[in-house]
């Protein structure tokens, strides 16, 4: 085994979701559950994540693509799984046969489902592909107009061979508290909730109603509607300005191991470019994970590891395979001894941190950590 490893607390991500649950109970509201999964689960692990979600309430899954969709299916997850990303014609057959719920925005699309079903269900007549609708309220990516929705809906439920199963929209600036960000949220709710009334007075039912995001599963009580998708808050993190803050922790821990230590000299350099100068004698250490683990580059002197329970900086570039930390004249430390890149808590940093200093978000950090990277599943 790698000494670099992606621990996965399954036992935290069951705790944010109960988190969240509260939350929603305590406002009078329980909406159901869908979690997405898409990514390999944000980097997390697709198969794993999913059941300990299903196993905390959630009632849904969603997935951005029909594989990922087909690996849950093959690994025996049999929930409602949504497919949130367009996919091609050519891939319509197997949403059916693996029965994905499918995003519909125009009639097309709708035509396209309704053949691939029609060939996939020839020897079942009374069998329906369940899709949702989806309606575009300001986040401007695929999704009907509101204008648009009561017409695509009454196509769907006249189909005989697609079941009108809900009714999707997505949320652009949620988890933002800025005064024109929640003005544009709550306009995003007002047109989406006029959509809906427009297909309920042509005496259709929309199914299932699901607006909420992170953001909106938190912040927006009147976008919970019968179902929320958190996603990010989920895995534990939370955006600085998303109100109100709520106690989500991080699920995924970067560990690797302090494998090499050696003297360097005042005035000797470290790793490519020769960016970190001693600037006295000092004890440095490698560390088995580099860029091609997932760890940004940009972090290259300007990130701290834990060691038994202290923050050590890095030193000099991130190489593709190794990093260097700089452990000072006399280190507390031993080869061998254990080390957080992020997660686990104080006083390790966390994906956030690493975020802040890459300029980007925790989301891409850990979907970014490599695949050579195993996964290591805690409290299954």
């Amino acid at each position: 085994m790698r000494a670099t490893q992606a621990l996965i607390h399954l036992d935290v991500l069951k705790k944010n979701i109960q988190t969240l649950r509260a939350h929603h109970a305590a406002a009078g509201k329980q909406p159901a559950l869908c979690v997405p999964v898409k990514a390999d689960a944000y980097g997390h692990g697709a198969v794993p994540v999913a059941r300990a979600a299903l196993e905390a309430g959630a009632s849904y899954l969603a997935v951005a693509t029909v594989d990922e969709g087909a690996q849950l299916r093959e690994s025996g997850i049999t929930a409602p799984v949504l497919l949130l990303s367009q996919c091609l014609p050519a891939e319509m057959e197997a949403v059916c046969e693996y029965t994905l719920v499918p995003l519909i925005s125009d009639r097309e699309a709708a035509a396209l489902f309704e053949k691939a079903a029609a060939q996939t269900f020839a020897l079942n007549r009374n069998k329906k592909l369940s899709v949702f609708i989806k309606i575009d309220t300001g986040m401007g990516r695929i999704g009907c107009s509101a204008e648009e929705s009561a017409s695509l809906a009454e196509y769907i439920s006249k189909s005989a061979l697609l079941n009108y199963a809900g009714t999707i929209t997505h949320f652009a600036v949620s988890d933002s508290s800025s005064a024109d960000n929640v003005e544009y949220t709550r306009r995003q709710i007002s047109l989406f909730s006029a959509a809906l009334n427009n297909i309920r007075m042509r005496s259709i039912n929309p199914g299932i109603v699901s607006a909420a995001n992170s953001g909106g599963a938190v912040g927006y009580p009147e976008s919970w509607f019968d179902m929320a998708r958190p996603g990010i808050i989920l895995y534990g993190y939370q955006d600085a300005e998303s109100l109100p803050h709520l106690d989500f922790k991080p699920v995924m821990e970067l560990t690797t191991r302090l494998v090499y230590l050696k003297t360097v000299h005042k005035g000797e350099s470290v790793s490519y470019g020769r960016t970190w100068t001693a600037g006295e004698d000092t004890v440095v250490g490698v560390l088995p994970v580099g860029y091609a683990d997932g760890l940004p580059r940009i972090l290259s002197n300007n990130y701290s590891v834990c060691i038994n329970n202290v923050l050590y900086p890095l030193a000099g570039r991130v190489c593709m395979d190794q990093c260097m930390v700089n452990l000072g004249k006399n280190p507390a430390v031993n080869r061998w001894d254990a080390v957080t890149v992020f997660g686990g808590g104080q006083p390790s940093l966390d994906a956030s941190d690493i975020a802040k200093r890459a300029g980007t978000i925790p989301y891409e950090i850990t979907c970014n950590i490599n695949k050579r990277v195993p996964r290591i599943y805690t409290n299954l």
